[in-house]
């Protein structure tokens, strides 16, 4: 993992990319089960927080709020706190020439913490394309040890910088 503004001469073999760190009132944090990364850890259960690719053009904020939306089925949701920079992992080989065509070697992320405005009843995950066979609410201190670990080291770190905005805020609701 490296810490990026993606400025780097080789950054345009990551693929520009949001996370979205979606907290309940009890500063839980939404995980979802991916149904799509057997091939890399058949036994991590992949549990990951929602991401996805920003379109040509695409605000950042505006990507997260729109793959919220895809991978949970709901934008209930407001931005309280996103990274200073971009985080950038490596795809493991075995997947690299399945994702994108080969065209990236990982991916540059930019990460968003957002309070999550609604109820359980608004999460659904079969709503669009569903990336997610299961979801679940979970600590933050816990996060790092859900995700597979070729994410395992940013993880830590969106943990590390957005971490005191979500208890910050979930104190406030």
């Amino acid at each position: 993992m490296m810490r990026s503004d993606g400025s780097e001469p080789d950054s345009h073999f990551y693929r520009p990319n949001v996370g979205a760190m979606l907290f309940n009132r009890q500063g839980l944090v939404f995980v979802g089960q991916r149904n799509d990364l057997n091939d890399i850890e058949k036994d991590s259960g992949s549990w990951q927080m929602p991401q996805g690719g920003i379109d040509e053009g695409e605000d950042p904020r505006n990507a997260v709020l729109r793959e919220l939306k895809e991978e949970t089925g709901t934008d209930k949701a407001e931005v309280v706190a996103e990274t200073k920079g971009w985080f950038r992992y490596d795809i493991p080989s075995i997947v690299t020439g399945k994702l994108w065509h080969g065209k990236y070697k990982g991916q540059r992320q930019k990460w968003f913490a957002l309070r999550f405005l609604g109820t359980d009843a608004d999460i659904d995950i079969a709503s669009h394309n569903p990336e997610f066979s299961a979801w679940k609410w979970a600590p933050l201190e816990d996060l790092p040890a859900l995700i597979i670990p070729f994410k395992r080291e940013v993880y830590t770190a969106v943990v590390a910088e957005l971490g005191p905005a979500v208890r910050a805020a979930a104190k406030r609701v």
